[in-house]
């Protein structure tokens, strides 16, 4: 009981283990396949570890057609017609015998079938019939030598009456170059005599070590007995026994019960995989000098492209500071005109005006003239010029941007066809798309932005001289009706202030004459203030003018300036694609094949504690 628990708790083990190797493996055949310049032969030693980690223990049985290997199988599974027999080789193909719950053949596109059938015998070992060795059946041979690296034990089947023969030595030297164990099953026994049946044996014993030079084991059976002994469930031991085919039994229980022996059964697939990621690694790691080059060509198509945008961008602010100049010249000149009608010299001029305005000659004396003062003296400063030169200077950015856009476009294009056939060939077969200049160029942006420009350079244009028209006449009313109220007050101090007025004190009316003057003059000094107030007005409404228009025109040209970004990132997409694509796909392979790594690591160390003795 204690061996029979022993013997579970390592099958066991042996099978957590197996699992944990063959789901490893089928990671990588999903990694290793994307690495690049990895040997695709490498590809077909881990598909073979992964033959090997999904079969619990593999025995092929090859040998020329109808030497009885089909037969053999059919009755250690106790099916005498599960793999189909007969005197000619009745498949090309190999047929792979696993446990599964229900009898099923399943045909896959390669070179194998597998067969799955209930057998007990089938949950400690996978059996593997292969096509006759005959030459004449070259194709058959091919087959089976491909298959014959994935066995952990090859039995030779050879029919007692043609053992030995030239062509089954030749098969044996094939089969010690694989460096596998080899047990030859003479078939057929019951057809001879038992000194018969042991002269063979020691003829084949012979031949092998003098013309091979080593002495295979060598077991007696006969498939036909062996069915024989099988009655539907029953099982007729001794016939069994004296069938030989216990033999192969007794062989699987012996070898799965040998820990070093699982364990090198075990230590196979991982041992493949492990070199074949280790070649990955390497292979990773020199094309990391490509992944390098890939990410340098990447900064440098970052770093032209912030270039170039910078550039656009400067572009942008020379023309708004030529803008700003014009609104700046239109300010200058409207204030210089303000200042011209309302400078001091003209105010005593105005505040006769005014006194005529209030009595209303005014009108009379304008009769015939120009009657605005403020238009005309706008008219006079040009203040109308640097505005009408705005829709020149804006326009200009419109051609500026495109042509530096188009010229970027075709630079990055050249350069990016130049690092594209630089590279590996294997790597430019991954180039999606084409490298090419836009055909069509859409203005759309700037152009869209006419219309609101329009509206703000028609308002700078606009003085509005009736307002300023206005505010002079009423400023001159002022003035006049301040005016005469001094010399209406004058009048009245110097007529009716006897008590003020004496001969004792001649300075008196001096002084109320100089003091009415003061109070005239800085009334005249209104005139100019009030123009400095509307300057300062007119050069504000400037102001304000020009920032609505620097910044619409700033909007649309950010939006002309993403689209030429767009169009320079469309036009060498395919490589910076390739380029995002690749650093991606290694990195990712870097990491699953580190992580593999570690997992084969901590494979390794179970492997080394199977069987072992688990102190808790």
């Amino acid at each position: 009981m204690a061996v029979e628990n022993l013997g579970t708790k390592l099958a066991t083990e042996y099978e957590a283990i197996r699992r944990r190797e063959y789901e490893l493996i089928t990671r990588l055949l999903d990694v290793l396949p994307k690495v690049d310049t990895l040997d695709p032969t490498r590809l077909g030693q881990v598909r073979d570890a992964l033959f090997h980690a999904d079969h619990p223990y593999l025995m092929v049985f090859v040998g020329p057609f109808s030497s009885g290997k089909s037969s053999i199988i059919n009755a250690l599974l106790g099916q005498d017609d599960l793999l189909p027999i007969g005197p000619v080789p009745t498949t090309d193909r190999i047929s792979i015998l696993r446990w599964g719950e229900e009898p099923q053949r399943m045909s896959s596109a390669g070179e194998a079938d597998t067969v799955f059938h209930p057998s007990p015998l089938l949950k400690k070992v996978s059996f593997v019939d292969t096509p006759g060795l005959e030459s004449v059946f070259q194709k058959h041979e091919e087959t089976t030598r491909k298959f014959l690296h994935r066995a952990d034990v090859v039995l030779m089947v050879m029919l007692a009456t043609q053992a030995m023969t030239a062509r089954n030595l030749e098969y044996m030297q094939t089969l010690k170059e694989y460096g596998k164990k080899v047990i030859i099953m003479i078939n057929q026994v019951d057809l001879l005599s038992a000194e018969e049946a042991e002269s063979v044996k020691e003829y084949v014993l012979d031949q092998s070590q003098s013309r091979l030079g080593f002495r295979p084991d060598v077991w007696l059976v006969s498939a036909r007995q062996g069915l024989a002994a099988r009655h539907g469930d029953e099982l007729d031991k001794i016939a069994w026994k004296q069938s030989g085919l216990s033999r192969i039994e007794e062989y699987v229980d012996d070898q799965l019960n040998d820990v070093a022996r699982l364990r090198q059964k075990l230590q196979t697939p991982l041992q493949i995989t492990q070199n074949v990621v280790q070649v990955g690694l390497n292979a990773i790691r020199t094309n990391q000098e490509a992944l390098d080059h890939y990410q340098s060509i990447a900064g440098n198509l970052d770093q032209q492209l912030a270039a170039q945008r910078r550039d656009l961008e400067k572009t942008v602010r020379e023309v708004n500071e030529e803008i700003s100049g014009k609104f700046g010249e239109a300010a200058m000149r409207g204030s210089e005109a303000i200042g011209d009608i309302f400078r001091f010299g003209r105010a005593l001029g105005w505040a006769i005006r005014g006194f005529f305005e209030l009595i209303g000659l005014a009108r009379l004396l304008r009769r015939g003239r120009d009657q605005a003062y403020v238009h005309n003296s706008f008219s006079q400063h040009k203040t109308d010029e640097p505005v009408l030169e705005l829709p020149t200077v804006a326009d200009k950015l419109g051609p500026r941007l495109e042509g530096k856009d188009i010229q970027d476009i075709d630079d990055l294009v050249k350069y990016a066809k130049r690092e594209i056939n630089a590279l590996p060939e294997a790597i430019q077969g991954k180039v999606i798309g084409t490298l090419q200049a836009p055909i069509q160029y859409d203005r759309a942006a700037l152009q869209s932005a006419r219309r609101d420009l329009e509206t703000i350079e028609n308002e700078a244009k606009i003085v509005e001289t009736d307002r300023l028209e206005q505010t002079l006449r009423n400023t001159l009313l002022y003035l006049s009706v301040y005016e005469i109220l001094l010399i209406v007050f004058g009048v009245f101090l110097l007529a009716g202030g006897g008590s003020l007025i004496s001969p004792d004190r001649p300075e008196v009316p001096l002084i109320l004459i100089g003091g009415l003057l003061i109070l005239a003059l800085l009334g005249l000094a209104f005139m100019p203030l009030r123009g400095r107030l509307m300057e300062s007005a007119y050069t504000n409404r400037m102001l304000k003018l020009q920032s609505q228009y620097i910044e619409m025109l700033g909007k649309a040209a950010d939006k002309q300036i993403e689209y030429g970004m767009r169009l320079r990132g469309e036009a060498v997409q395919p490589l910076t694609r390739l380029i995002d694509a690749q650093t991606q796909l290694q990195s990712e392979q870097l990491a699953a094949l580190q992580s593999a790594e570690r997992e084969m690591v901590s494979i390794e160390s179970a492997l080394t504690a199977l069987g072992g003795k688990k102190l808790i």
